[in-house]
């Protein structure tokens, strides 16, 4: 039973709920504030790096487009030019550098569809090979000898050779098929001769105790196989190709270069290279002298225009992005087909 005399400490209320809402309440409010403004700006930052990295994105591909079409400005001046030259009486230069291959920059493709272009031209009065090479493949210097004969038949006009560093093996075969070979004093000229190269790895093998493990249909399939055994048979076989390939590149150069070749020197055949000095000696060039001696001094055409075919940089990036394109294109078909089979 209450007191009815009691009185309640001043300032309490029995009928109030414990503690203080109030400030919990408003504390819950700022709270939930806050995490909203930080959503906010992390969502506003997300959005602003997306546009960032769109207009970048759109700024390379502008910046791609614009280089493309300068660099094919570039193309279409040069070979304005090229064809603003040849229209004027001029030396026609064709370049062989390198390794002659099927694929490389002094390929028989590439050396011919060059020579055909210049041979065209009302403007040149004569093909000039500027060579700078080691050789290559038989079959490509073969197959531009050929060429060289024919078009200078057909076009009724000279074709020289004139030699920078080095013009052996498969570059010499193309060389004997022009009508003159202008070498340097010091040029390197020669190596009529025909190999095969590799390695033997049995022996190692043996000690070591690696077996080889080669399945063929045919006893001879492997017989250049490094890690197998050669026999005497299979050695004379091979003796045997590149020895008629060896009589093939003699009678080029017997052709080629007729009365004028010391062809009883001895070792002439063998495979040696001498000097431009010595080359001249031996008949296997005819004098000495450089691109522009040949121009001014034989030809009578001063002017050199360059009718090799050089890879600029739009035909690098169109091959770059058709093979990305491509490489993009099967890999969709790959995937598709996966897709399919499943």
């Amino acid at each position: 039973m209450t007191d009815p005399n009691r009185t309640e400490p001043k300032g309490l209320d029995p009928f109030a709920a414990p503690g203080n809402s109030a400030p919990v309440a408003a504390e819950g409010s700022a709270r939930r504030g806050w995490e909203r403004d930080l959503l906010e700006k992390l969502a506003f930052a997300a959005l602003n790096e997306q546009r960032a990295a769109r207009r970048w994105k759109i700024g390379l591909r502008l910046a791609w487009l614009l280089l493309i079409v300068a660099v094919i400005g570039l193309g279409i001046s040069r070979n304005a030019t090229t064809a603003a030259a040849s229209a004027k009486p001029h030396t026609a230069m064709v370049e062989v550098k390198g390794e002659i291959a099927d694929g490389a920059d002094a390929s028989a493709e590439a050396i011919v569809t060059a020579m055909k272009n210049a041979f065209e031209d009302s403007g040149a009065k004569a093909v000039v090979l500027l060579i700078n090479s080691p050789g290559g493949s038989p079959v490509q210097a073969g197959i531009v000898a050929d060429e060289i004969k024919r078009m200078r038949q057909r076009y009724k006009k000279p074709v020289y050779a004139v030699v920078e560093e080095s013009c052996t093996s498969a570059a010499y075969y193309i060389a004997s098929a022009t009508d003159k070979i202008f070498v340097d004093k010091a040029s390197l000229v020669g190596s009529i001769g025909v190999l095969i190269d590799g390695f033997g790895f049995t022996g190692i093998m043996n000690r070591v105790g690696v077996e080889r493990r080669l399945i063929i249909s045919g006893e001879n399939k492997g017989f250049l196989d490094p890690f197998s055994p050669m026999n005497d048979q299979q050695r004379a076989h091979a003796q045997q190709m590149i020895d008629q390939i060896h009589e093939q590149f003699i009678g080029v150069v017997k052709a080629g270069r007729g009365d004028r070749l010391k062809a009883q020197t001895p070792g002439l055949f063998s495979g040696l290279f001498w000097t431009g000095e010595q080359a001249v000696e031996l008949g296997l060039a005819d004098q000495l002298g450089s691109i522009d001696y040949v121009a001014r001094e034989v030809v009578k055409a001063e002017e050199v225009v360059d009718y090799t075919r050089h890879e600029n940089v739009a035909e690098r990036l169109v091959r770059r992005f058709g093979a990305t394109l491509a490489d993009s294109a099967v890999g969709a078909l790959s995937r598709g087909a996966s897709t399919s089979v499943r």
